[in-house]
């Protein structure tokens, strides 16, 4: 079974809206045959540096064997980081 890790924008939003936003796409994803990757950091803190909330996301992607982005991907450092390692180590994407 593959592993896909999801990237989504995160900046502003309470972890209830990250993980209402990407419910249904982990089901879809998982009714395809993939193991998705649980990536929502639940002691969530704005307070901490978003470069650490990118170095674990960068250990998540470590172990997926792809990576699907969501929407307004292409408008979030994060992601956009997320995207060019992907690309850059061979991993498999799908964007939305």
């Amino acid at each position: 079974m593959k592993k896909v890790m999801i990237s989504q924008p995160m900046r502003g939003k309470t972890e209830k809206q990250i993980e209402d936003e990407r419910k249904y796409l982990v089901q879809e994803l998982e009714a395809q045959g993939y193991e998705v990757i649980d990536t929502v950091i639940k002691d969530f803190d704005c307070r901490k540096s978003p470069i650490a909330y990118l170095a674990k996301a960068i250990e998540f992607l470590d172990s997926a064997d792809g990576v699907y982005f969501m929407k307004g991907w292409e408008n979030s450092r994060g992601c956009i980081i997320e995207h060019e390692i992907a690309r850059r180590y061979g991993k498999w994407i799908m964007e939305e």
